[in-house]
């Protein structure tokens, strides 16, 4: 009788071939072709439309509004993270299980605690389950054109996004150091804010500082529903088929991205 070399390598196996089984028919039905991506004509298209992005534009006028559109961008991405803070943070001390009295402290179990965690799960999942382009789509009609919708949008995805996690990180948080200071007379509010938010505090500032960095990016996809920023330039730029700004834009782009990476690590760091 043959023996594996590997005792798990037949389960890994069977699970390999029921992911096939699975994501076969979803890629046909997603209609997969990479393949077409080198069809003779289909290089010759896109070889004709790269060539056109040099050399990168370096005009004067065009690099005053790509520094304004850059500077848009990472208002837009601030502005709209922080008022995303401003949302969530109520809701996640509400939908905590960690933050109840009950639990931490001696209280008597009611209704009311349950159903209203409820309904603060139910808001922030309607606020995620819409994505940021859409709700800046509906804004932009409302107030026009601009980063404003920008900001709204990212403020209310990302506050349903915020305020789930920061939920979950406060509920994994040991309650020990909590219910020690409530043993020793403290207050609630006090053990709430010296027993559990130390604990949680370095996961917090790290989600947030990574939800703010795919805020910029998310910042530059909503620029194409006419929502400001380096997205909007470039819409502008590939219509007027300027491959010059266009490549220009994706090369500040990238800066911008690097830019984000390396001081959300160098923040993470500190906070380690």
């Amino acid at each position: 009788m043959t023996r594996w070399p590997d005792p798990d390598a037949r389960r890994r196996g069977t699970f390999a071939v029921l992911a096939v089984v699975v994501a076969w028919p979803l890629l046909v039905l997603a209609e997969f072709k990479p393949w077409q991506l080198f069809d003779g004509s289909n290089l010759a298209v896109m070889g004709g439309f790269l060539a056109g992005f040099l050399p990168p534009s370096t005009d004067p006028a065009f690099l005053a509004l790509l520094g304004r559109a850059t500077l848009e961008t990472l208002a837009m991405a601030t502005a709209g993270t922080a008022l995303a803070w401003v949302i969530a943070v109520p809701f996640a001390f509400v939908m905590a299980r960690s933050l109840s009295v009950s639990r931490i402290g001696p209280a008597r179990r009611s209704v009311a605690g349950p159903a209203v965690r409820g309904l603060a799960r139910g808001v922030m999942m309607v606020l995620r389950a819409i994505p940021e382009v859409v709700w800046a789509l509906v804004i932009v009609r409302a107030l026009g054109l601009g980063p404003a919708a920008g900001v709204l949008a990212l403020a209310i995805t990302y506050g349903g996004m915020l305020g789930k996690v920061y939920a979950e990180i406060l509920e994994s948080v040991d309650v020990r150091p909590a219910r020690a200071l409530l043993e020793a007379g403290s207050s609630r509010r006090m053990a709430f804010a010296y027993g559990l938010l130390p604990g949680a505090a370095p996961e917090l500032v790290s989600y947030t500082v990574y939800r703010w960095e795919c805020a910029v990016r998310a910042s530059v996809v909503m620029g194409f529903v006419g929502a400001g920023g380096l997205g909007q330039l470039m819409d502008q730029s590939m219509k007027m088929l300027n491959g010059g700004e266009a490549s220009m834009i994706l090369a500040t782009f990238l800066l911008l991205v690097l830019l984000a990476d390396a001081f959300s690590a160098g923040l993470r760091r500190v906070l380690a």
